[in-house]
């Protein structure tokens, strides 16, 4: 099984980067506070945002490339990362929320990793990390 690796301070947050095949970059927050700065400033509004459902865990953003649009497997993978990053890593099949990081917003006065969304659709996968072949 594949272990995260560490995680690293980027802008001044704590991430996990994973590469995926094809070029692409996905992100996942470590706490609250790193979640909060994810999502709301470190995301581009094209970026993919995702998220467990009803279930705490990290935001994931995966990066968006002007070159290409990410494909079924692609939004797969990053909701698989997703779903490793939270409190249902082992569980089987999991509902992953995912929308345009556009459409993630906060309500004034919430806690600190706590979003609102929009025009989200649900990804089932396994918690996974990807290959580090």
């Amino acid at each position: 099984m594949n272990t995260p690796p560490q995680a690293k301070t980027m802008e001044g947050i704590r991430v996990y980067e994973y590469r995926l095949p094809g070029g692409w970059t996905v992100l996942a927050g470590k706490s609250d506070a790193d979640n909060d700065y994810l999502s709301l400033r470190l995301a581009r509004p094209d970026d993919w945002w995702f998220h467990v459902r009803g279930v705490p865990g990290s935001h994931v953003v995966l990066r968006d490339r002007s070159d290409a649009e990410p494909d079924k497997e692609v939004l797969q993978q990053a909701a698989a990362i997703a779903a490793y990053h939270s409190k249902a890593r082992n569980a089987g099949v999991t509902p992953v929320v995912c929308t345009l990081a556009r459409h993630v917003t906060k309500p004034r006065g919430a806690k600190p990793g706590a979003v609102q969304i929009k025009k989200e659709r649900i990804i089932k996968v396994r918690p996974a990390l990807p290959d580090t072949d």
